[in-house]
């Protein structure tokens, strides 16, 4: 059996044996499902000012048939903006995800694969951007270059990377003294080759962890912006929603549907994403699980 098989193997077995993980899978399949169904679900438009017929503004609702979890001072429907908010919840978190995985993959491999020199340049590169404070620079980021989700996830994206570059460069250091390593060479395959046909599949579990951590870090940090009001005034997002019960005291007032469902999803879509985490964490290190 190849070292990619056995990692799939055991990526199998242990997502059956901790239920944390696929109580993980399930939750982020659950917020998949409403974010698809969310123009079916909502019964008004996240932004649009609910009025009567005689034009009064139907503000600070109580949770109703009407609107599910009550309206905000402007007369919007609160629930529609937290069914909208678990779409760019998702679309943050797997993008940035996605990018961390992509560069910290391709800077490990090349560093750990050629040596040398690149390997220098690559790891001076890497220390240096863990002596950059995440959260602060990204707020900064925002604020310089505008608060738009793209902005968020690149900014996400071109600082966590960092976490994956390291352990994937020690696999890769591992895998590059590999026999299917050396017979590839042999045969005349090309570096490239190499790279992305023999090794890259096989780090793909280490790939997919610090992918899956950094959709954790990504979520909470769009909502960490979003809280401070740096976050677009057209995007509806949970961040944006906890920065307008801020503002409109809504905890003062006793809103409870305001600000505590926004809250739960934000801890739920990030509990996932690190259980998720925690399973490939164990497919590789199977001795975390041993007594």
């Amino acid at each position: 059996m190849s070292l990619r098989q056995q990692s799939t193997a055991r990526l199998s077995h242990s997502s059956h044996k901790d239920p944390l993980a696929l109580l993980g899978i399930g939750i982020f399949l659950f917020f998949i499902l409403i974010a698809i169904l969310a123009p079916v679900i909502i019964p008004h438009k996240p932004l649009e000012i609910l009025e009567t017929e005689d034009r009064k503004i139907l503000s600070d609702l109580p949770p109703s048939s009407f609107a599910w979890l009550g309206t905000t001072p402007l007369g919007q429907d609160i629930f529609a903006q937290l069914i909208i908010g678990s779409q760019n919840a998702l679309l943050v978190g797997t993008s940035a995800g996605l990018l961390v995985a992509a560069i910290g993959t391709l800077i490990g491999v090349f560093s750990g694969f050629y040596g040398g020199r690149i390997d220098n340049l690559l790891m001076w590169i890497t220390d240096i951007t863990f002596g950059i404070p995440f959260l602060p620079l990204v707020i900064l980021m925002a604020a310089y270059f505008g608060s738009s989700t793209l902005n968020i996830i690149l900014a996400v994206g071109f600082l966590l990377w960092r976490d994956a570059a390291r352990p994937i460069r020690s696999q890769v250091l591992e895998l590059r003294e590999r026999e299917f390593v050396q017979v590839a060479e042999v045969a005349g395959a090309s570096s490239l080759r190499i790279i992305f046909v023999h090794i890259v599949p096989n780090i793909f579990p280490l790939t997919a962890l610090y992918a899956s951590l950094s959709m954790g870090w990504a979520i909470l940090t769009e909502a960490s912006v979003s809280f401070l009001g740096l976050s677009s005034s057209t995007t509806v997002s949970w961040g944006y929603m906890l920065h307008e019960a801020f503002q409109s005291q809504a905890m003062p007032k006793e809103q409870f549907w305001w600000f505590i469902p926004p809250g739960v999803c934000i801890f739920l879509l990030v509990f996932a994403s690190f259980v998720i985490g925690r399973g490939f964490e164990e497919t590789l290190i199977p001795t975390l699980t041993q007594e």
